[in-house]
């Protein structure tokens, strides 16, 4: 399973010897502290997200050392000259007094990154002081995505994320690290919190702070948004029950999958799909009919003899 989450940036001071050493480690001629420009960029947390997804402490720590020497990039573009900069570093960080919606103490993966001062990143350089490049998105691979109310794998069970069950809510546990593809600068992150550390900018619930009709329409909005995520969840788990059905041979991981990158229009018209290919499959006809002439008394007893 592959999952885009964001973070965001930390400025630092100078580059001490020690990760110098870890640098060194990554580049293909020793560099000097002058040549490099470092920051931290908190990668993810273990907070439920946008999308009613979170990754467990545990998963944290597994994609600690997998984003080693991976590559910082814009937008999740892979191209060779969107390379800017690369991790040496990585750290699970606990974040004192706080506790995520899963009951969980909160904390969060860092990554020291570096980046080469030349003339062609000295612009980049100066967006990320100036708190302009600040959020972080990350992609990586799962083993499973599980729901946290039955532990079932998400897409097979009933619940749907972003719900409550008998006061639980409904969200998807993202287990099993399996590889980090890279980490981009992007506009908007899914994890709240994701980005450069320092610089981070107030959220939109700060901005209307005291002006009343600004927060009732936001508060609006939110409400409406979860309405749509909630919706687009269910019409993607009927798709997935559907196929099910309907087409057997198809590993349900797949389904679900595909059906995560589809839109409501995409989804309602492979639903429809679904639904008519169900009904030619299973809808067969009577297995027993009456014999419509011949039978008296012992007759009518005779039609049901096999």
């Amino acid at each position: 399973m592959e999952i885009m989450k964001e973070a965001g940036v930390d400025l630092m001071g100078g580059v001490g010897p020690e990760e110098m050493g870890l640098i060194n480690g990554l580049a293909r001629r020793a560099l000097k502290a002058e040549e490099v420009y470092t920051f931290a960029v908190r990668l993810c947390d273990n907070e439920v997200d946008r999308e009613w997804e979170r990754f467990p402490r545990a998963t944290l720590e597994e994609l600690a050392g997998l984003f080693v020497g991976k590559s910082g990039i814009f937008d999740h573009n892979w191209s060779a000259a969107g390379q800017a900069a690369r991790i040496y570093k990585t750290e699970v960080v606990e974040e004192p007094g706080k506790v995520t919606k899963a009951g969980e103490p909160g904390c969060y993966l860092k990554g020291w990154a570096y980046m080469l001062r030349t003339k062609a990143n000295a612009e980049l350089i100066a967006q990320i002081e100036g708190g302009i490049k600040k959020e972080v998105s990350v992609g990586c691979s799962v083993e499973r995505e599980v729901c946290s109310v039955c532990g079932e794998t998400v897409g097979t069970c009933r619940h749907v994320k972003g719900r409550s069950y008998n006061g639980k809510l409904c969200y998807g546990e993202l287990t099993g690290a399996k590889d980090a593809y890279e980490w981009s600068f992007v506009a908007v992150p899914a994890q709240r919190e994701a980005g450069v550390i320092k610089g981070m900018g107030p959220t939109l619930k700060e901005l209307v702070r005291g002006q009343e009709k600004a927060r009732e329409e936001l508060e609006r909005l939110e409400k409406e948004a979860m309405v749509g995520r909630r919706y687009l969840e269910e019409l993607r788990l009927q798709v997935v029950r559907l196929a099910a059905v309907s087409e057997p041979s198809l590993e349900v991981g797949v389904v679900r999958s595909m059906a995560q990158r589809l839109e409501e229009e995409e989804l309602t018209a492979l639903k429809t799909m679904l639904e008519r290919r169900s009904e030619e499959k299973w809808s067969g006809g009577v297995q027993l009919t009456y014999p419509e002439a011949g039978c008296g008394e012992r007759g009518e007893d005779r039609a049901f003899m096999v």
